[in-house]
C-alpha cells in the first residue's frame, strides 16, 4: 500500500511501540510518547485506517502448542504458468501448517514456512499434503535449528 500521508517522528514511534506491544491502552502509549491520549488515539486509528498498522495479533509461542519443528521449504512449480501459481498461491491459504509463503525469484519459485509436531508428521506432511498439489514439480526442506533472531516487526525508517 502506498503512504497515504507522510508520517512524522511521532507516527514512526507509535509504529515501533506497537510492533513491541500492541497490548498497550493508549493512556500507557501516549505516555510513551509523551502526548496526551486523545491525539495518540486519533494518531493511531489514522494510522490503522490508511494500511500502515494491518493488524494486532497475538504471537503464540510454537513450542507450547506442540510445533516441535520448523521447517523453511523452497517450493518449484513444474511450470511457470499464470494457472499453476494462482493455483498454488490459491491452496497455500487453506493449508494450516504453512504460516508464511513467499513467491521469490532465484532457483525456487515459492519459499513456504511450515511448523510440524516432529519429523514424522513432516514427512506426513509432505506426502499427505505438499505431495497432493499437482502443480508442484519439487521441494527442498530447510530444518531450523534454532531460532536466532524474530522480532516479528518491520523496520520504520
Amino acid at each position: 500500500m502506498e503512504h497515504n500521508t507522510e508520517l512524522d517522528d511521532i507516527d514512526k514511534k507509535i509504529l515501533r511501540i506497537l510492533q513491541r506491544d500492541s497490548h498497550l491502552t493508549v493512556k500507557e502509549l501516549a505516555a510513551r510518547v509523551h502526548l496526551s491520549p486523545s491525539p495518540v488515539f486519533e494518531r493511531q486509528k489514522r494510522l490503522e485506517r490508511e494500511g500502515y498498522i494491518e493488524r494486532y495479533m497475538a504471537v503464540v509461542n510454537s513450542h507450547r502448542v506442540g510445533n516441535g519443528i520448523m521447517v523453511l521449504c523452497n517450493i518449484r512449480l513444474k511450470q511457470h504458468t499464470q494457472e499453476l501459481i494462482q493455483e498454488f498461491m490459491d491452496v497455500v491459504q487453506s493449508i494450516d501448517e504453512i504460516t508464511e509463503c513467499y513467491n521469490t525469484s532465484g532457483d525456487y519459485d515459492f519459499l513456504i514456512k511450515v511448523y510440524a509436531r516432529d519429523m514424522k508428521r513432516y514427512q506426513q506432511f509432505m506426502l499427505n499434503t505438499l505431495g497432493t498439489i499437482d502443480c508442484i514439480g519439487s521441494l527442498h526442506s530447510i530444518f531450523v535449528i534454532d531460532e536466532t533472531k524474530n522480532t516479528r516487526g518491520v523496520p520504520v525508517v
